[in-house]
């Protein structure tokens, strides 16, 4: 076979497209020794809402579920429980905790219903200018608020990602 320019522009878009698609994946394996330290010393505040997250982070979370709406149940409202009948009108996800803080990261913490159900954690910077997702994982349950989401990540309660968001 011969090379010719336009197979090797060929080689090089397919070679590109793999590595920008390896590389847009989430991060969910060991929590790195800099977003450690950055989290044990940081002091988040409580967001009690969906809406309460930056615009920017919903989008982040939307595009991580592949969603065309945010799926996610604001606290305490109805969602698509584990063992329930299912309500396809109801969000798949409830939001269990999150909170930003002042150097702009926010831990979100949510149920995923479904058999079984699943708990998982995010951890997003965002900026004005970029939203970035930095790492997630799942636990072996809910926790009740947003300290406990972080002492559980600082202390490895929660465990890398292997499947659905």
């Amino acid at each position: 076979m011969r090379l010719t320019p336009s197979r090797i522009a060929l080689a090089i878009a397919v070679a590109v497209l793999s590595i920008t698609s390896v590389a847009a994946q989430p991060t969910s394996g060991t929590l790195s020794a800099p977003l450690r330290a950055h989290l044990q010393n940081e002091r988040f505040d409580v967001v009690t809402s969906i809406r309460g997250l930056p615009l920017d982070v919903r989008n982040e979370l939307q595009k991580l579920w592949g969603s065309a709406t945010l799926d996610i149940a604001e606290p305490g409202t109805p969602f698509q429980q584990s063992g329930a009948a299912a309500n396809p009108q109801l969000p798949s996800r409830l939001l269990m905790a999150a909170g930003c803080a002042q150097d702009n990261h926010c831990l979100v913490h949510y149920e995923r219903g479904g058999s079984p159900a699943t708990w998982h954690v995010m951890v997003f910077h965002w900026t004005p200018d970029t939203t970035r997702f930095e790492w997630g994982g799942t636990l072996s349950g809910g926790l009740a608020n947003i300290e406990a989401v972080r002492k559980s990540i600082l202390s490895g309660g929660v465990k890398g990602h292997t499947g659905p968001w």
